[in-house]
């Protein structure tokens, strides 16, 4: 074995056994996500429609994508979806996470009740908020039936507000996980600071706000990458809930692509949208990547 002039073994043939099994992984890797990302922004750029052709037209697919009222409503909700996502997911989350980490009575059992919506898939929990949604059998029905005639809550059936009906559908799936990794997180900090807090009188607010939260910083860099890469994946919840509708009200971009890919048979144009959304996965990604390995080196 090659050694470097301390005698040691070189950095090439350590773990060379490790090294050599995951070469199917990283071919796996190269071949089929990076082929299929760069295969994809090619054919953006042609007049793909039910099969791909090398007719390059330019920027045409972009410059007609950003000028479709489908699109542009598609990144409106996937906009206000996105944000109230990470807004409620982190702060129910955290104050869950942080009521379990008094050590309080049944743990397991409310640590299972609020874990367990992340165990169903997203169709399922879209059928489910289908039903408590509707105006006749779900919760406005049940309501006018109790007493309550003027009782209105029927958002899946009001264009305006649509995509909060499904943004209350995401959070009870998501808000569990979020709620393990946060309550990870708060079992991961020293007991001794929490002794030391209330030795020098420092209100429990106080401690959560200016100590804790900054300790948990890789935690809460973490979620945000989970929770941001859902929500642009977002597609099974709206199809389940709304089919995209009332009319194009609660459109989404992965619905986009797949309409236009396998119904409107638009290669194209649905390579262009998919590149969009690409692009926003990498905003996500890279400040992920650069807080991460960029301030550890500098560490």
């Amino acid at each position: 074995m090659a050694e470097d002039p301390t005698g040691r073994p070189s950095q090439l043939f350590r773990n060379l056994n490790s090294k050599i099994a995951s070469i199917p992984m990283i071919l796996t890797a190269v071949v089929i996500f990076v082929g299929g990302t760069i295969w994809t922004v090619f054919y953006s750029f042609t007049n793909s429609k039910l099969l791909p052709r090398l007719t390059f037209v330019g920027l045409d697919q972009y410059e007609r994508l950003w000028s479709t009222p489908r699109w542009l409503v598609s990144i409106q909700n996937l906009f206000v979806y996105g944000i109230c996502t990470l807004i409620f997911s982190l702060v129910v989350g955290f104050i869950l996470a942080a009521l379990l980490d008094q050590k309080i009575r049944f743990e397991n059992t409310f640590r299972t009740i609020f874990l367990y919506p992340f165990a169903l898939s997203f169709i399922v929990t879209g059928l489910i908020w289908q039903w408590l949604l509707n105006p006749e059998f779900g919760i406005q029905g049940v309501v006018r039936r109790l007493g309550w005639e003027s009782f209105t809550f029927d958002p899946l059936y009001n264009p305006d507000i649509v995509i909060y009906g499904v943004l209350i559908a995401g959070l009870w799936q998501g808000t569990g996980l979020v709620m393990c990794l946060m309550l990870a997180g708060l079992r991961g900090i020293d007991e001794d600071i929490w002794k030391a807090a209330r030795v020098d009188g420092i209100p429990m607010w106080k401690t959560y706000l200016f100590i804790v939260i900054p300790m948990m910083r890789p935690v809460f860099v973490t979620t945000l990458v989970i929770i941001a890469s859902g929500i642009v994946r977002v597609y099974d919840l709206v199809v389940a809930q709304t089919s995209g509708g009332p009319g194009i009200s609660s459109e989404v971009p992965a619905k986009y692509v797949y309409d236009h890919m396998f119904s409107s048979q638009n290669l194209g144009q649905g390579f262009a949208a998919s590149t969009m959304m690409l692009l926003s996965v990498i905003i996500v990604v890279v400040p992920w990547v650069y807080l991460e390995f960029g301030g550890r080196k500098r560490g």
